[in-house]
Order: C-alpha cells, then structure tokens, then sequence
C-alpha cells in the first residue's frame, strides 16, 4: 500500500502549543533533548511554562511529581530508553503510587531509532510501564493519532505513557478517526484472522491484510493503541469473528501488546495466537527500515504468523 508519511513528534508538539493556548495549568519539562522531542515549540510559545531539567532525567520525574502536586497537568518528555529504564525508581514512588497527573511522552523508542544502537533503542519500555498499578499506556498508530493521544491525555485523571517513534509514520487515520484511551479501532473488516497492531506495526497489518487477501483469506485489522487499559470486548468481537489473532509490535514479545492480548485470552477466549516482534533480543546499529526486516517486523512475518494461526485453529 502507498502512504504519505508524519512525525509523531511533530504533532505531539503541535497538540502540546494548543494546550498550552487553552489551559493555563499545562506545564512542560524535558531532559536537554526538547529539539528532538518537539517540546521545544512549546518552550518558544509558552516559556514561562517550560522547563529544561538537563540531563537528569530521574530529577526531571520528581520536578513533575511536585508541579502535579501543585494541581498542574504535567507533560514529561525525553527519549523513551531513559523515560522508562532510567526513571522508573522515581516515576514508581513519585508518580504512579500517589496517582498524580503527570503524562510521561517519550520518543525515539524501538529498534527504528537506528544507528544509536542497542543502547538508545528500546524494546522495554511498555513492558515497564503496564506493570505499574495507576498508569496507563497508549502506543499511537501515526501522527495524527498522536495529536488526539496527547489532548486526551490532558483529559486524563492520573499517570498517563505515550511510546513515539523517531522516524516518520505512515498515515494510516484521518482526523475524524475516533481515539478513546481504553478502546482499540477496527480499521479493516475480515472473518478469516485477525491481525492486531499497535505503533508503526499497524501500517504493516494493513499492508499484510491486503496481500492476504490475494491469497484468499480475509483479514480485519484492529489498531491497539491502547495497551492499558486494554479493549477487552474488542478483542472478544473479534475472537467470536475470526476464531484466530495475530499481534504486531516493536516491542519485545515479552509483556508488550502480544502479552496482554495472550493473557486475556487464556482467561477468557482461548484461541491460536501468534506474537510478531522482538524476540526477546536487543536491538544494534542500523538504518531504521534495515533492522525492521532483520528482526521481522514486516508484513511478509505477520502473513507467516497468520497462515500458522489459520493452520492451528
């Protein structure tokens, strides 16, 4: 399929400036990396609302536990390898235990973040943070996804994670696109097999949806941005549908999207599934689009993995 591309970053800036033109309780602070994370068009808006903490990122999470204490909505921002790992000490005390209002927006996570390596990529960082009672977490499909991601956000009582990519996104929505935190999209109608994605992944399930189809086999396509709190009766719709779900994330298969959805299943609804993403590996140095089809992340994997599911149920 042919797609026209966005930042995410960009339209994450873009819904921070209209917060900040709207609500006057909206505060920004970022780790020395605001040019990257797009916060930084918000710093030449609204100044007075913006603070740099450097490169002290776990002093950067206190800092937002203390202005939410104060009774202000928080967006805290920096790459999502040091959003997660680095802080989580702090954003566990500081922020989810006392359920304060503070939205962590991370970028640059996944392999896609290329040639900074293992080190700077990251396939954790959901795991980490649906693990934590009282924070929810939400992995938007493209850019535009993002802007309501980050607007619904400021409408959200508590602890909020937003995973964004470093490279551009196809655009897969429109602005009229629905987006409600706790509930996934069907953006393609099937009765063979499901393939349930959430970030740059879910281009891929659309992309894998119309080869399938070639094959003859009709596939719906669910986008779940919502990771916590999950789309339970969506995923029920669609297992009565189609008996069989294929996951897709950038993500290790380790407590990402595939977990979640597996969990629920073996509660409730046991059918086959079948998990594409990292497998349980780190990432290395590479161009973004390189290391996707090095570990797998591609539409010709997600076909693989729902053939094997078709076979099995």
């Amino acid at each position: 399929m042919k797609w026209s591309y966005a930042s995410q970053r960009k339209e994450y800036g873009r819904a921070l400036i209209d917060l900040g033109k709207s609500r006057k309780d909206v505060v920004v602070l970022d780790a020395d990396l605001s040019g990257s994370t797009r916060t930084a068009d918000f710093a030449k808006e609204f100044p007075e609302h913006f603070f740099n903490c450097g490169i002290a990122e776990q002093n950067m999470m206190g800092t937002a536990a203390g202005f939410a204490c104060s009774g202000k909505t928080v967006f805290a921002s920096t790459f999502a390898v040091f959003a997660t790992g680095r802080c989580w000490d702090q954003v566990r005390q500081s922020i989810c235990y006392p359920k304060l209002n503070v939205k962590i927006c991370a970028t640059h996570a996944g392999i896609t973040v290329g040639g900074d390596g293992a080190s700077h990529q990251t396939g954790e960082d959901v795991a980490l943070m649906r693990t934590l009672p009282n924070m929810t977490v939400v992995v938007p499909a493209d850019a535009l996804e993002t802007y309501k991601v980050t607007r619904a956000f400021a409408e959200w009582n508590g602890p909020c994670y937003m995973r964004m990519g470093r490279l551009d996104f196809p655009v897969i929505t429109d602005p009229d696109t629905p987006f409600k935190i706790g509930k996934g999209t069907l953006l393609r109608e099937g009765e063979d097999i499901t393939l349930m994605g959430d970030g740059n992944m879910v281009s891929r399930c659309l992309d894998a949806a119309e080869q399938l189809e070639k094959r003859s086999i009709s596939a719906q396509v669910i986008n779940m941005a919502s990771i916590k709190p999950l789309d339970e009766a969506l995923i029920a719709l669609a297992v009565k549908r189609t008996g069989g779900i294929v996951t897709a994330e950038e993500h290790n298969i380790v407590s990402g999207l595939g977990c979640a959805v597996a969990s629920y299943l073996c509660e409730h609804d046991p059918v086959p599934i079948k998990r594409v993403g990292l497998m349980d590996t780190f990432g290395e140095s590479g161009e973004g689009e390189e290391l996707m089809r090095k570990y797998g992340l591609t539409a010709e994997k997600i076909i693989e993995a729902a053939e094997d599911v078709i076979r099995r149920r």
